[in-house]
């Protein structure tokens, strides 16, 4: 299963990079060669699909770390056709993920404050591995002119993902972070055509969606990463269950959308308590485009039952990734795989590691 091709995203395997946070760019976002040589290893590895960590969309609300990259200026556009040029030669797709942090900021080069659907504070604390401390401050909540401008970034960016020879974008509207903010409940306290019901908090996503796929080619990928849970609040569960999960897939895919990735802490499992169905298996009866699963699926026998069991059609690795940058090659050689080890990739924070750009 793993090693068939997907022919709707035109990708040669079922294995995907799942997207990850390393914090390595320059200080404005410029992506580094250690980077290239970081995403061309699992290009080498035949990774069938690879796609970037979150890539800010503007120099002002958008970034929600130190040295996270950007895909904004012309610098970065050319620093990132490199990158794309890099895996390209080695058979591999490649999708840049838009994202807007929202409230969730650790901290921004451009010297900005974070933003929001509602002035609330978020859940939690700031992350060490990506050198934040503290609670996160109180956002400014966005105006509607606001969030047309929102729309408008990530509409420019794809375009300069385009420029870059990315072969798509995944918008990420997942894990806490600003698009999901507003189809969060108590992210979301509005009172406008952007609160209180799930079609208005859905609105924003789906504006994003229309937005860019009038300004690209017919061909190129439009994806979407979607999850209940977040980076700070790992058991939010959508209210409404199955019958809000229906809502959201299916506007989603009469959006016109590529493809939906989901993400869940473990992905096999139910996504409600009611409910034996996991959230890429609802997103796959309520849709008829790619499902991408993710979530602690370094158990290779776990992810090909996904497959196997059509709850998904193909699956995105993170840890099992970092641990295997040959991955692929390992699995269609029947070669035992390393374990993940946090505190040799992840301590004392997430940059990239010597190690890994061998």
């Amino acid at each position: 299963m793993f090693f068939q091709p997907l022919d709707t995203l035109n990708v040669k395997n079922r294995i995907t990079l799942a997207p990850m946070t390393r914090i390595s760019a320059t200080l404005k976002g410029i992506p580094t060669s250690e980077m290239l040589n970081y995403y061309r290893s699992f290009a080498e590895g035949g990774f069938g699909l690879i796609i970037t960590e979150g890539l800010f969309i503007d120099e002002t609300h958008s970034p929600g770390y130190q040295h996270q990259p950007g895909l904004v200026t012309q610098t970065q556009i050319d620093a990132w056709k490199n990158i794309v040029d890099a895996t390209h030669k080695n058979g591999s797709k490649m999708i840049a993920q838009l994202m807007h942090a929202g409230a969730l900021v650790h901290g921004n080069a451009f010297g900005y404050t974070s933003v929001g659907p509602s002035s609330i504070v978020p859940k939690g604390e700031k992350s060490p591995m990506y050198n934040g401390e503290g609670k996160y401050p109180t956002p400014e909540a966005l105006s509607v002119d606001g969030i047309k401008d929102v729309v408008q970034s990530f509409v420019k960016t794809a375009k300069n993902a385009q420029c870059a020879g990315f072969d798509g974008i995944e918008i990420h509207a997942a894990n806490g972070y600003l698009l999901d903010q507003f189809l969060t409940t108590y992210t979301n306290q509005r009172n406008d055509d952007y609160g209180g019901s799930l079609e208005n908090r859905i609105r924003m996503i789906l504006e994003v969606i229309t937005a860019i796929k009038s300004e690209v080619s017919s061909d190129f990928i439009v994806g979407i990463r979607i999850s209940q849970s977040k980076v700070n609040d790992f058991d939010y569960k959508w209210e409404g269950g199955e019958k809000d999960a229906q809502v959201i897939f299916e506007n989603l895919a009469d959006s016109g959308i590529d493809y939906i990735h989901t993400t869940e802490y473990k992905a096999w499992q139910p996504a409600f308590n009611d409910n034996t169905l996991s959230l890429a298996a609802l997103a796959k009866r309520h849709t008829d485009v790619p499902i991408i699963a993710n979530g602690h699926l370094e158990d290779i026998e776990t992810a090909i039952s996904m497959l196997k069991n059509k709850e998904a059609d193909l699956i995105a690795l993170g840890k099992a990734a970092l641990a295997n940058h040959t991955l692929p090659q390992k699995i269609h050689a029947n070669q035992s795989l390393n374990e993940f080890n946090p505190d040799k990739v992840l301590n004392p924070d997430a940059t990239l590691k010597d190690f890994e750009l061998k």
